[in-house]
């Protein structure tokens, strides 16, 4: 099936994998079709919210994929980019702890992985930073002479918001790891 209307019945059929994983490690019956789309929609949501397009479509293909993990090749199959972008994405969500590089066993080509827990370990790394900059701010403060300036006042906000925060995402993510277990998810792997 090729996704595009049929000559005989004129009926948009939807791309699917009848038997056996895809390229990129899918199960059978996998809607290609569909899971392009959700890449788009989901790389554009992420796009918005503030990350690079290139990194977002990358992140999304490999979040889709049945084993969270792809090649440079098989990146730029699936998105139909070139090497040099995947490899500007890449660099990019390994700077902001979202994806791993492994190297295949027997291999010199490398694998880019989600990390286990992926959602937790972005916001812990996330937390990290809310305390550096908390830090930043606090002496900033003091460098707009004092929190009576309007300049220090603004700043006295920004890391007390950025010490509630840290509080916060804390918490949430000791309940995050509590109600984890009441799912039925399947066991962290380890590292």
């Amino acid at each position: 099936m090729s996704g595009v209307d049929s000559a005989e019945d004129g009926v948009d059929e939807e791309r699917q994998v009848p038997d056996g994983p895809d390229a990129a490690g899918g199960p059978q019956g996998r809607d290609e079709d569909a899971v392009g789309r959700f890449v788009e929609r989901f790389a554009s949501e992420l796009a918005e919210a503030g990350m690079q397009r290139m990194a977002a479509r990358v992140f999304a293909a490999l979040l889709v994929s049945e084993t969270g993990s792809m090649t440079s090749a098989e990146l730029a199959s699936a998105l139909r980019i070139s090497p040099a972008a995947v490899s500007g994405a890449v660099r990019y969500l390994s700077q902001v702890n979202m994806v791993g590089r492994e190297r295949e066993p027997g291999s010199r080509r490398d694998r880019y992985v989600l990390h286990n827990e992926l959602w937790y370990e972005t916001f812990t790394n996330r937390d990290r930073i809310l305390t550096r900059w908390e830090q930043v701010m606090r002496e900033g403060v003091a460098s707009a002479g004092g929190p009576g300036t309007a300049a220090g006042a603004r700043m006295a906000e920004t890391a007390a918001f950025f010490t509630f925060l840290h509080g916060e995402l804390s918490q949430l993510m000791d309940r995050w790891r509590e109600h984890r277990t009441t799912l039925d998810l399947p066991p962290i792997p380890p590292r």
